[in-house]
């Protein structure tokens, strides 16, 4: 079975491919879509976070739950919508606690953050799939099993990565990190929902004193 995915991340990954779970998978999301169902994002754009941040280029990782439900907003990146797009309120306080943590102005920067992927932030959402207008409707086909291999493979292969891991789903895979090779940052979830736990948290100033003293260039949030 061919999936179309990065080369590097389908290198890394190659094995995972081939287990009766993934084939499972693919076959499900056939069925979904042979039955009219719509599902967001759409097929080209669910491997989007591993097109945009090739294997050896992952810095840092955020980890999201569940892909937007509403149309237009998915685009496989987690916590990201497309250009032109209002920013979903989670973000919006990421944008405040960066503004806050940073000093800077992010007035008028879209939702899109593409621009941070191509930096080295793998955007990555534990589910990559879901049915329109239904949230967690992905939730048990095989995707959390995939990603999981896909934060066990980077934490295994890789070194120096900042995982940052929000609300306690997020926190819930630090199981899958070694800890001694990489910076696990842990904190309330940005939703609105958290009461407002997530603001000063300063992981954004934390994430690029790691990169720096690493030698790493830091990740320029504003873009």
């Amino acid at each position: 079975m061919d999936v179309k995915i990065q080369q590097e991340w389908k290198e890394a990954l190659e094995e995972e491919f081939k287990k009766d779970y993934f084939k499972n998978l693919v076959e499900y999301l056939h069925k979904e879509k042979e039955s009219g169902q719509v599902i967001y994002p759409p097929g080209s754009l669910i491997f989007n976070a591993f097109k945009l941040t090739p294997f050896n280029n992952v810095k840092v990782v955020i980890l999201g739950q569940d892909p937007y439900h509403n149309p237009g907003q998915a685009h496989g990146l987690s916590f990201s919508v497309p250009e032109g797009v209002i920013a979903p309120p989670s973000l919006k306080n990421i944008y405040k606690e960066i503004e806050s943590d940073l000093g800077i102005s992010l007035q008028g920067k879209s939702g899109n953050l593409e621009g941070w992927a191509k930096q080295g932030v793998f955007m990555l959402n534990a589910i990559l799939t879901v049915r329109a207008g239904v949230a967690a409707s992905h939730s048990r086909i095989g995707w959390e099993k995939f990603t999981d291999a896909v934060i066990q493979t980077l934490s295994d292969k890789k070194n120096g990565i900042v995982f940052m891991l929000w609300g306690n789903f997020a926190r819930s895979k630090k199981v899958l990190i070694d800890n001694t090779k990489h910076t696990i940052l842990e904190a309330a979830h940005p939703s609105p929902l958290a009461g407002g736990a997530f603001f000063g948290c300063r992981h954004f100033s934390r994430c690029n004193q790691v990169l720096t003293s690493e030698g790493l260039p830091p990740i320029d949030w504003s873009k």
